[in-house]
């Protein structure tokens, strides 16, 4: 029985990760849950599943509860988080929003946990630290994201070594094929209409501006120690086909399925066995009857070449300015204080004017991400 730790389990990847559990409880417990301002959906989880620990944003909802639920360890904030991720659980699941999973993982990292990471801003602006710490302390790093989930697939049984590329593969979003007079006028509610997947709000604008897929770049070279050389995006509208590997023989593996984040989720919760569903697989003859694929407007969606630009001086401040701006300014767009377009204009001024530092340990990895923050926020003021 696997004690689990979830850290935002009342978003999208928490909730579906809470009904794998739901559906397999001889094998899974919830031991820890957390959330931001969802509080009374963290509540009825907290009925629902008597957790040793919750966690709350601020200490007001986490007081409140504690006079509720008796049964429950309740903290708050991120020393919160950090309890929840170093407590007595078998595997954290680390389902947070943006730079808030940092510290958690690193910490976890260091207590040698095993983590299923659906945090990527956790390696974007912490990938060395972070893989050094789960080198240095045995810990281990499961994939969560559906494209990396699927790489690791590709790759059981084979050696990097023989790696000639990994694939990443995109839906493109609501505005495939747009150019940029039409990217000019998109509103939020257009922008937060995915084609395909159920995410939660700044991860789908992020696959709007086809940023998530830049950032996804930078976790993947982080996750399986392959430059940013080899790795490859192409947009595949389909979503079927979630990453592949090509080897230096030729042979190309993919992972396919439909899209369905409750897949990769459980893969990374049952490691290293697969946790058997009622769900069926693909119909071939109609679901994955007609797959395309298709190079990136990285013109248009200027957002990849940032990405790829920040990791390729891999051991510099570039990726935690690219994570930080970014956050800040889709949240400026969801407030509709910007525009659609602002987002990648911006990061890439800011990158444009950023003084590269090196070797950085976290706390210096955190000071950034404030100071980057603070400047995009006075950009725009």
């Amino acid at each position: 029985m696997k004690k689990i730790a979830i850290l935002g389990s009342t978003g999208s990847i928490g909730t579906q990760a809470l009904d794998v559990i739901s559906k397999n409880s001889d094998k899974f417990k919830v031991y820890a849950l957390s959330c931001d301002k969802r509080v009374d959906v963290l509540e009825e989880q907290i009925k629902k599943f008597a957790p040793k620990i919750a966690v709350t944003t601020l200490e007001s909802d986490a007081l409140k509860l504690s006079k509720q639920y008796p049964n429950t360890e309740f903290y708050f904030g991120t020393e919160g988080l950090i309890c929840a991720s170093t407590s007595d659980c078998d595997l954290v699941l680390n389902a947070l929003v943006g730079i808030s999973g940092l510290l958690p993982t690193y910490e976890a990292a260091l207590k040698g946990k095993e983590i299923a990471l659906a945090n990527k801003e956790t390696l974007v602006a912490g990938g060395s630290v972070v893989m050094e710490a789960v080198k240095k302390h045995e810990a281990t790093l499961l994939p969560v994201d559906s494209e990396h989930s699927a790489i690791m697939q590709c790759l059981s049984g084979n050696s990097l070594k023989q790696v000639r590329k990994l694939i990443l593969t995109a839906s493109g979003g609501p505005f495939r094929g747009w150019s940029l007079a039409q990217l000019g006028k998109v509103t939020v509610e257009q922008a937060l209409k995915h084609p395909n997947w159920s995410m939660g709000s700044k991860i789908t604008i992020d696959s709007a501006t086809m940023m998530n897929k830049g950032l996804e770049i930078i976790e993947a070279k982080w996750l399986f120690d392959i430059p940013e050389s080899k790795i490859e995006v192409l947009v595949h509208p389909q979503s079927i086909v979630h990453s592949m590997v090509e080897y230096c023989d030729g042979s190309v593996m993919a992972q396919m399925g439909k899209p369905d984040m409750r897949v990769p989720i459980s893969y990374a919760l049952g490691y290293p066995e697969r946790i058997e569903t009622e769900e069926r697989g693909l119909d071939f003859f109609t679901e994955a009857k007609n797959l395309t694929f298709e190079k990136p407007d990285e013109n248009t969606f200027r957002c990849l070449k940032l990405a790829r630009f920040a990791i390729k001086d891999e051991n510099s401040s570039y990726s935690v300015v690219l994570n930080a701006a970014n956050e800040v300014l889709v949240q400026l767009f969801l407030e509709q204080k910007i525009s659609f377009l602002d987002i990648q204009r911006n990061i890439e001024k800011i990158l444009e004017t950023h003084t590269p530092k090196y070797s950085q340990d976290i706390g210096a990895i955190i000071e950034l991400d404030k100071a980057v923050r603070q400047e995009v926020t006075h950009m725009q003021s």
